[in-house]
């Protein structure tokens, strides 16, 4: 289990994820065109995530939402600037694609706890900072049981249970189910649409209940 975790996991993460963007450069480029006209620029939505040891990286991904703005100048909703064409290439992790490049230099894996928002820092307790022990994932556990659907505490007890064993045949499992969940669109839900609140807000409404 070590070896593979210490020695094989990132060459096999860097080898697979280049052949994935060769293979995959045709289809790239045809949605970097599909967003262009639909969506406008940049393209390519940047953001900043905590990675291995909490090291910030910019994560790539393909555009989803407009800029559109109410009278103010302030940001409409995500509810509101998320099109058809953006939940559409988020409910078949289209708009994860740029992420092979992040695999490629080395801020994430293809496997491994989701990289999350850098404001959720703060809040996390000693035992879910384990998740960051690891580089993030472009899936993980977590995904294949429930993916944006599940609690935070059903989301951390998996990326940690992850963490704790890491195996070669766990990792082609869950890329495997990962595949089918994709194919099924099962789970979806979307980041500040659909899905449960944000766990900064989430933790914050906990501590004053308790405090209360």
């Amino acid at each position: 289990m070590q070896i593979y975790r210490r020695f094989m996991k990132r060459p096999i993460d860097f080898v697979l994820a280049l052949m994935a963007i060769i293979i995959l450069s045709p289809i790239l480029l045809f949605i970097a065109i599909l967003v262009r006209i639909n969506l406008g620029s940049p393209i390519i939505f940047k953001q900043k995530r905590p990675g291995l040891n909490e090291k910030i990286f910019t994560l790539y991904k393909f555009r989803t939402m407009t800029d559109k703005r109410d009278e103010n100048g302030e940001l409409l909703p995500n509810s509101v600037r998320l099109t058809p064409f953006g939940r559409l290439l988020r409910s078949t992790s289209l708009d994860e694609l740029p992420e092979l490049l992040n695999i490629l230099k080395g801020d994430m894996s293809i496997i491994g706890p989701r990289p999350l928002a850098v404001e959720y820092l703060p809040y996390y307790t000693t035992q879910e900072r384990i998740r960051h022990s690891v580089r993030p994932g472009l899936s993980g556990l977590a995904q294949i049981n429930g993916r944006n659907t599940a609690s935070w505490e059903q989301r951390f007890h998996y990326d940690i249970e992850y963490v704790k064993k890491i195996t070669l045949f766990r990792d082609i499992k869950i890329v495997l189910k990962t595949l089918l969940k994709v194919i099924k669109r099962a789970d979806i839900g979307e980041s500040g649409v659909d899905s449960p609140i944000d766990f900064d807000q989430y933790r914050k409404e906990k501590l004053y209940v308790r405090d209360n």
